[in-house]
């Protein structure tokens, strides 16, 4: 079922504070931890239409214009961005754990469209059933959610920082270096054995991937100590639930999307580091030439960290998109 024709489902529930946990068993230690988010956020919790608990976070002052931010692969609501620019461009930053990520519930029956379906959610949680269009940055793995939500129609204007590229797509399949390659594969053609391959990750183990893969630049910031601090809880949070969460969005990633990107109406705008070499293998020309209208900026002396290092001018392209006529 296309984004935006799901059935009928009870209206969703406000933030409650008072909510408790629908926990899932063997939920292991330093998954969801109630009250507790990195970063100075503060805690949100609401009920899904069809009733399960969300959590998420909020940063920034909370009178201030709302964003919803879409994080990347295996993070929860703690990973964030730019907080140190919140109070002096008048930011809420928004946050969700994925279902199973965190303290959020685990949907064993998740696609693209309910995932998108579940962040308005909690935006309208959050902001009441009557909330304008919200503008929406997504990073890395989590750009298919963001624009699964821009084509629901609820979202203002959508920035895609470092996305990932739908790597089923005929025109970037032929691109991917072969590890890549041979896991897309194996994601589209033999996907129990893909679920076991990514089912054996760990928090630490990604980490040191993350940290493996990343140039010069990438590596002093992912190093830091208030970074790697904030990354770790938050993928102590993605990992939750024995890691089944993580497993569905990059399956859900990797195959398919079944997204008509034509489609698309909000103002979309795609940022590349020029030193990116995981996230796309064209640096997102292929994607943003699917999406009408987009503007691709590719930014000199970035790498794949472009969303911490250069934050503020993510904002401002933000804000800029917000208001553009």
């Amino acid at each position: 079922m296309s984004p935006g024709h799901d059935p009928p489902v009870p209206p969703v529930g406000p933030v409650d504070e008072n909510l408790v946990e629908n926990p899932i068993e063997n939920r292991p230690a330093g998954g969801y931890r109630p009250g507790m988010v990195a970063g100075g956020g503060q805690e949100l919790r609401v009920r899904s239409r069809t009733g399960r608990v969300l959590t998420g976070a909020s940063f920034g002052p909370v009178d201030g214009t709302p964003v919803l931010f879409v994080a990347g692969a295996a993070t929860g609501r703690s990973m964030s961005f730019g907080r140190e620019h919140l109070a002096a461009t008048g930011v809420r930053l928004l946050t969700m754990d994925r279902p199973g990520m965190g303290g959020s519930s685990f949907d064993p029956e998740r696609t693209v469209g309910s995932t998108a379906a579940d962040y308005r959610d909690v935006v309208c949680g959050v902001l009441g059933a009557g909330m304008d269009a919200v503008p929406v940055v997504a990073n890395s793995q989590g750009a298919v959610f963001g624009l699964a939500a821009a084509l629901d129609g609820w979202v203002s204007s959508l920035t895609l920082v470092s996305p990932a590229d739908e790597v089923a797509h005929p025109g970037i399949r032929p691109l991917l270096p072969r590890e890549a390659g041979a896991l897309a594969d194996l994601a589209l053609h033999a996907p129990e054995q893909a679920r076991a391959v990514l089912g054996s990750f760990t928090p630490e183990a990604m980490e040191q991937m993350v940290l493996a893969g990343a140039g010069e630049r990438d590596r002093d910031l992912y190093t830091s100590a208030e970074f790697l601090a904030t990354y770790r809880d938050a993928l102590r949070e993605g990992f939750a639930n024995n890691g089944a969460a993580y497993v569905q969005d990059t399956l859900l990633a990797m195959r398919p999307w079944g997204l008509d990107l034509s489609a698309v109406r909000c103002g979309v705008t795609v940022l590349f580091g020029a030193e990116d070499a995981g996230h796309s293998p064209d640096h997102g020309a292929i994607l943003a030439a699917r999406i009408p209208g987009a503007r691709r900026e590719v930014i000199a002396e970035a790498g794949g960290g472009l969303l911490w290092t250069h934050a503020g001018l993510v904002l401002d392209r933000v804000l800029e998109r917000r208001l553009a006529p």
